[in-house]
């Protein structure tokens, strides 16, 4: 028996799971491989995470860029993960794990895939989202290739969070983070389309972007198929399960490390009634009514992005890498702050010439 069952192994669902466990819950993870390695290479910006220990973080780029139509140098530090290090970080032993996957939850009983159940009064999905992906989604297609050759088109040591300056019909922009070990992720990315742009068409645009500069279009690969538009459920979930994902920007991570101890606390003195109040509870803690408005407003912000093409993504993000840091970072990551995200909407909708306007108010 345990008091909670979380479905899904990656860094949601142990961020979960382990604050559980140090709330004294007796805690379970269910997946169909618990130790497969996180393969996804996940950004986040310092002051998001400002407690992540320094085993978590693979590189700190001294600076940040991003470039609508001229350069932007951003006042906030951004990080790249480091997978194992985040792993260990996250995972507590006193954290059982099963072997298998969530068939469903009734009557307090966690129903495994074989017919084998786990007795438990709540039960958290984790598990992200399996769809086919023709809602808005973002797509990446990227390459890791050395430094040396990375600077013929980004700076060193440089994160570079977006760059616009090549315009298409169906616009992507480029995307780079210094790993370790003296290499660089070069990413060609879609932000928001419905479906998302091919990743093909992602590829080739990233070999003839790397190609022009001279550089071998070669290195180990990242593929990014990311759902935005998703639904939040009714039962309790968590991370992209719980349509916690930025709908106009596609990050998730840094919210799910912070909310995973308020979450596991609000489960622990649900539990003293019953696990249905318990899990009642802990969906207000992951969706209250400012989440549910700012992420309204956020979904408005990704239908207006999902209209933009050829020139008005660079001119928009010109716009937005112009306000002060403040409403930047209250639009990315101030996911119950809505006044802040009213402020940089509005700021926007100011700045905009009449036919950017145009766009913002469909």
């Amino acid at each position: 028996m345990a008091d909670v069952v979380v479905a899904g192994a990656g860094p949601a669902g142990w961020a979960l799971a382990s604050a559980c466990a140090r709330e004294g819950l007796e805690t379970t993870v269910v997946a169909p491989d618990p130790a497969q390695p996180w393969h996804a290479t996940y950004g986040l910006w310092r002051d998001e995470v400002p407690d992540l220990p320094d085993e978590a973080i693979a590189t700190a780029p001294r600076r940040t860029l991003a470039v609508g139509t001229t350069e932007h140098w951003l006042e906030r530090d951004y990080l790249v993960a480091d997978n194992d290090g985040l792993r260990r970080h996250l995972t507590d032993a006193r954290v059982a794990t099963v072997t298998g996957r969530v068939a469903g939850f009734s009557s307090a009983r966690v129903h495994l895939a074989g017919g084998a159940s786990i007795e438990a009064p709540v039960f958290v999905n984790a598990t992200g989202v399996r769809r086919a992906g023709h809602g808005m989604s973002q797509t990446a297609y990227g390459l890791v290739i050395g430094a040396g050759d990375a600077q013929r088109i980004v700076p060193p040591d440089t994160a570079v969070f977006m760059d616009w300056a090549r315009v298409e019909r169906d616009p992507s922009f480029l995307y780079a983070l210094p790993l370790r070990g003296d290499r660089v992720l070069i990413e060609e990315t879609c932000l928001a389309r419905q479906p998302g742009l091919p990743l093909d068409i992602l590829a080739g645009r990233l070999r003839h972007r790397l190609t022009k500069a001279g550089i071998s279009p070669a290195g180990s690969e990242e593929f990014v198929r990311l759902p935005l538009d998703v639904p939040r459920p009714r039962g309790l979930a968590f991370g992209l399960a719980a349509a916690m994902v930025h709908p106009a920007t596609g990050y998730l991570l840094a919210d799910a490390l912070r909310l995973a101890p308020a979450v596991a606390a609000t489960l622990r003195e649900g539990l003293k009634t019953s696990g249905e109040h318990a899990m009642r509870a802990a969906r207000h803690e992951v969706w209250p009514p400012a989440a549910r408005t700012v992420h309204a407003l956020r979904r408005f912000g990704l239908r207006a992005i999902g209209e933009m093409q050829g020139r008005d993504l660079p001119e928009f993000f010109e716009l937005f890498f112009g306000l002060p840091t403040e409403l930047q970072r209250a639009f990315t990551s101030g996911r119950n702050d809505v006044a802040g995200t009213v402020a940089a909407m509005a700021a926007l909708f100011r700045a905009a010439p009449w036919r950017l306007r145009a766009r913002l108010a469909l």
